[in-house]
């Protein structure tokens, strides 16, 4: 078990939006987090990453209880994760984008850098490669070399994906990695996430789009903050809870 969240709980105001919510991640699962707009999924995720503190509940990573830690932290503990909107330096290249996360685990120190010594430059070296090696994983290479804000939206959202992965993470975060997709560029962001668990990667993902449960080992879902339903996929497309409060009462899964 590489994540286990039990009685999270947040409050904004009067508002409860986590309400007593639990949860497990399995190393080298992909997990499906879903539920309509505004259920709660991205509360849950920024509880886990720090961006903000819970009322009540506990969030054990890795063996480690890591509850209220900062975001810092949290990624520290080898946490990676993608936004809804994805923050990336537009006027810098596809590479340099993920270059520049790689950076945020120095391996050069100030005097290596400023007299730019052997090491300075083995390390320079390394990032590069590091850098290329990820860019061919999510399907980026062709394109390393054009202005992120030059990218197909699809592709600004995998290069979200890839400066994650940069920082090395034990659980890769994916906040609504379909959002705002066509088909095409769907099916080539869900092909990507199989190609990276076949790597080794742990992967919870949070969407509204269905269409993600295709990629999902275990799913859960949540509705108003609570967790209505869990299972395999199967187990959730046929669920009546979900079908009635999530996809609308008398549509089909």
């Amino acid at each position: 078990m590489l994540l286990e969240i039990s009685e999270l709980t947040k409050n904004f105001g009067g508002l409860t939006a986590v309400n007593h919510f639990g949860m497990t991640v399995n190393q080298g699962q992909i997990v499906g987090l879903i539920g309509p707009n505004g259920a709660g999924k991205t509360t849950i995720f920024n509880l886990i990453t720090g961006v903000i503190r819970p009322n009540a509940g506990k969030i054990i990573f890795d063996g480690k209880d890591i509850t209220g830690n900062t975001p810092h932290q949290a990624a520290s503990s080898g946490i990676g994760r993608t936004f809804q909107l994805t923050p990336l330096f537009a006027d810098f290249s596809t590479l340099e984008n993920v270059v520049a996360s790689v950076y945020l685990h120095p391996r050069s120190n100030f005097w290596n850098t400023l007299f730019n010594t052997r090491s300075y430059q083995r390390n320079e070296a390394y990032a590069l490669e590091k850098s290329n090696q990820i860019l061919e994983l999510v399907g980026l290479s062709g394109v390393k070399n054009e202005f992120a804000k030059n990218l197909p939206h699809g592709y600004q959202k995998m290069l979200g994906v890839a400066r994650a992965l940069a920082v090395q993470p034990k659980l890769l975060m994916l906040d609504e990695p379909l959002g705002g997709m066509n088909t095409d560029e769907i099916a080539f962001t869900m092909g990507i996430m199989e190609k990276i668990r076949k790597e080794g990667m742990t992967i919870l993902a949070i969407e509204h789009n269905m269409q993600i449960l295709d990629s999902c080992d275990h799913v859960v879902v949540i509705n108003f903050g609570q967790k209505i339903a869990e299972g395999n996929v199967e187990e959730v497309r046929n669920n009546p809870e979900v079908i009635e409060a999530y996809l609308g009462e008398g549509d089909a899964a």
